[in-house]
C-alpha cells in the first residue's frame, strides 16, 4: 500500500464541536439548517456536517448531481455558515464502491469531489458506515479511496466514518463479520491528519468513558472524532420518544481524548436544541434552559412531559390523553410546538433501511 498523502495539518484546525445530521427518516428543512447557525453560534458550538441518509446524492445515487434548485439550497446553507465563521462539512457514502472501484468509478468520484468542493464545505465526512463489510481486505480498499480523495483535494479536514465504528456485535449482525484487524490496518495506514469517527462501545452508548477513549485511541493509532448518536431517535425502537434530556453520560475528562465531538440530533431540529446543550455543557460550560429556547408556555409543558417524552413514549400514552396534549401543545405560540405535535400523531415513521437503531 503505498503511502497515503496527507491533509491539512491538523494543528491549524479547530477541534470540531456541533452536529452532524446523520440519521435515518424524515431530513431537516433547508431553513431549519440555516437558523441552527445562530444555535450553534449562542451555544459556542463552530461545525454542521450534513449527511442525512435520506439524500440520495450522498449515498446510494452519489455518482448524479443533485438537481438545480436543490443543489441551490446547499450552495445558500453553505455560504450561511462560512459568512459566521462556522464550519460546514458534507457526509459522502459512496455505497459499496470499495467492492468494485476501477477507471470509471475513479472518475466519478474524483467528479463527485470536486463537486463538494464547489460548495465551499472545509469538512469532508468519508462514511462507509451502514454498509456489507464481510470482504477480503476491506480495510487496504477504503484506504486507497482515502488515498486518492486526499490526492484530488484539500480539503482542511477529513474524517473518516469505518463500517465498523463502535464495538457494539449488532454491527457484524447486520453487516457481516468483521475483517481480521480491520481497525489496527486502518490506524497504521491513515496518515495522523485524517480523523476517524466513533460512536463509542455501542452503536448508541449511554455512556462513554475515558478508560473506553484511551483503547479506542490505541486501536486506531489517534484520538477518536466521536460521533455520538444522542439525541437521535430515528431507530424502530426509538421513533416513539423524543430524547429530551439534555447530553450525559460523558465525563468532562472525555475532552483530553477525542479529536471533536459531534452529536446525531433528533429528526426534530427545534426541539434538537434543548438536548444538544449538554454538549455545550460538556466543553463550553453553559447550556441553555428550556425558557430560553422555547416561549414560556411551551417551555412550562416540556418541563411537564420532559421525562414522559424522554422515558414512557408516545406509544403508552392513552388516546385521550394524546389528544388533550395534542391540543395543548397546538395552543402554544411557537413553531417547535409543531414538532411535538407531530410527533404525538405519528408523523416520523420509521424508516427500514435504519438497521441499527
Amino acid at each position: 500500500m503505498p503511502l497515503i498523502p496527507s491533509a491539512t495539518k491538523k494543528k491549524a484546525l479547530t477541534r470540531p464541536l456541533g452536529v452532524v445530521e446523520g440519521f435515518y427518516g424524515k431530513a431537516w428543512s433547508w431553513q431549519q439548517r440555516i437558523d441552527f447557525a445562530d444555535f450553534l453560534l449562542r451555544s459556542n458550538l463552530n461545525t454542521f456536517v450534513y449527511a442525512p441518509k435520506s439524500d440520495p446524492f450522498l449515498r446510494k445515487r452519489w455518482q448524479e448531481d443533485w438537481p438545480r434548485a436543490e443543489a441551490v439550497e446547499l450552495a445558500a446553507v453553505a455560504r450561511h455558515y462560512a459568512d459566521r465563521n462556522l464550519s460546514w462539512g458534507m457526509g459522502l457514502s459512496p455505497y459499496l464502491l470499495y467492492q468494485r472501484y476501477g477507471a470509471a468509478e475513479k472518475r466519478a468520484l474524483r467528479a463527485k469531489v470536486a463537486r463538494l468542493e464547489a460548495f465551499g464545505a472545509g469538512l469532508l465526512g468519508l462514511l462507509f458506515d451502514d454498509m456489507p463489510g464481510n470482504v477480503d481486505a476491506l480495510a487496504e480498499r477504503q484506504l486507497e479511496i482515502i488515498s486518492d480523495v486526499l490526492a484530488w483535494s484539500r480539503w482542511q479536514r477529513v474524517i473518516v466514518c469505518p463500517t465498523y465504528y463502535s464495538l457494539d456485535p449488532v454491527l457484524q449482525k447486520h453487516f457481516g463479520t468483521m475483517p481480521e484487524n480491520y481497525w489496527e490496518t486502518l490506524g497504521q495506514m491513515l496518515p495522523q491528519t485524517v480523523d476517524v469517527f466513533w460512536t463509542g462501545a455501542q452503536v448508541c452508548s449511554r455512556y462513554i468513558s475515558v478508560q473506553h477513549l484511551k483503547e479506542i485511541a490505541a486501536l486506531l493509532q489517534r484520538k477518536p472524532v466521536l460521533w455520538d448518536n444522542y439525541p437521535v431517535n430515528d431507530g424502530a425502537a426509538m421513533v416513539d420518544f423524543l430524547h429530551m434530556a439534555p447530553l450525559s453520560g460523558r465525563p468532562p475528562e472525555i475532552a483530553n481524548y477525542t479529536s471533536g465531538h459531534l452529536c446525531n440530533p433528533m429528526n426534530q431540529a427545534l426541539l434538537s436544541r434543548y438536548p444538544l446543550g449538554g454538549l455545550a455543557a460538556l466543553y463550553r460550560g453553559h447550556a441553555a434552559t428550556l425558557s430560553e429556547l422555547y416561549s414560556k408556555p411551551l417551555a412550562r409543558l416540556l418541563e411537564r412531559d420532559l421525562n414522559q417524552f424522554q422515558l414512557q413514549g408516545r406509544a403508552v400514552l392513552e388516546s385521550s390523553v394524546r389528544q388533550q396534549m395534542i391540543a395543548e401543545y397546538t395552543a402554544c405560540d411557537d413553531i417547535a410546538a409543531a414538532e411535538v405535535v407531530a410527533w404525538l400523531r405519528g408523523e416520523y415513521a420509521f424508516d427500514p433501511n435504519c438497521l441499527t437503531g
